[in-house]
């Protein structure tokens, strides 16, 4: 179905107040998109630190073209943010590379498996695969959480270029050298054992590994995390790292040119 047409009136200027702008009305968007929930008016207000008369202003522009609906003073993404995720849906090419894989890891391992990207300074989950038992852990589909703590941060920041990297932990730990270097020595060691694991960092009673999975030979498109109750991994851990491993260098043949 062709997309309907706004008349958005003349276009702007190019220059650096209309770059701000632009920015300010991504933020809202963003911020939206990973809320998972509606927002009012105050707390967006809140959450981006722009002026009421600014933050309407951004609204009613996104409200215009479909990115954004209003129901009842609250804000939530709107139709045109949904074609945007099918259309991702349909042609990401690491999403449809790594489900097939992904689901077979869920099926031998029973517990939940989910496909990560490092965006900015955040984790976020691109797709994921539960598991079938009643008592199960995931993370849902498009949210994000801090690119910081848990088996999915480590693993993506252990496997980020140097300069991104360094600017992360700068930004996380630059008024403590000690727990910088301590974060770079633990990173160092995720990237040269290939996984990381974590248990009750980000989700308490959750055990998680994570492993990257590679576009080319030495960049790290995403992660895959197989995600599981603490008291059901216990004992089992080894054996969960060795499938997660192998379903990741499985996900990466598929994606790395021959």
């Amino acid at each position: 179905m062709p997309l309907q047409s706004f008349d958005t009136g003349p276009m702007p200027a190019h220059g650096p107040t209309s770059v701000a702008a632009a920015d300010r009305i991504l933020h809202v968007l963003a911020l939206l998109a990973q809320q998972g929930q509606p927002m009012s008016a105050a707390e967006l207000m809140e959450a981006t630190g722009l002026a009421r008369s600014t933050l309407y202003r951004q609204l009613a522009r996104l409200k215009l073209w479909g990115f954004v609906l209003e129901s009842n003073g609250h804000y939530a993404p709107g139709p045109l943010s949904l074609q945007l995720a099918l259309g991702f849906d349909l042609a990401s090419h690491l999403v449809h590379q790594a489900r097939p894989d992904m689901q077979a890891l869920a099926r031998q391992s029973n517990e939940s498996v989910g496909l990560v990207v490092a965006v900015n300074d955040s984790v976020v989950c691109l797709d994921m695969v539960d598991s079938t038992q009643a008592l199960r852990c995931s993370f849902e589909k498009g949210r994000s959480v801090p690119l910081r703590s848990g088996a999915s941060a480590k693993c993506l920041l252990a496997h980020l270029a140097p300069t991104a990297r360094g600017a992360l932990l700068d930004l996380h730990y630059g008024d403590n050298p000690a727990r910088r270097q301590a974060a770079q020595d633990e990173l160092d060691a995720i990237a040269k054992a290939g996984y990381a694991v974590s248990a009750g960092e980000v989700d308490e009673g959750v055990w998680g590994v994570s492993v990257p999975v590679f576009g080319s030979p030495r960049q790290a498109a995403g992660a895959i995390t197989l995600m599981a109750p603490i008291l059901r991994a216990q004992g089992q851990e080894s054996a969960l790292i060795g499938m997660a491993v192998v379903a990741a260098a499985r996900i990466s043949r598929r994606l790395t040119p021959s």
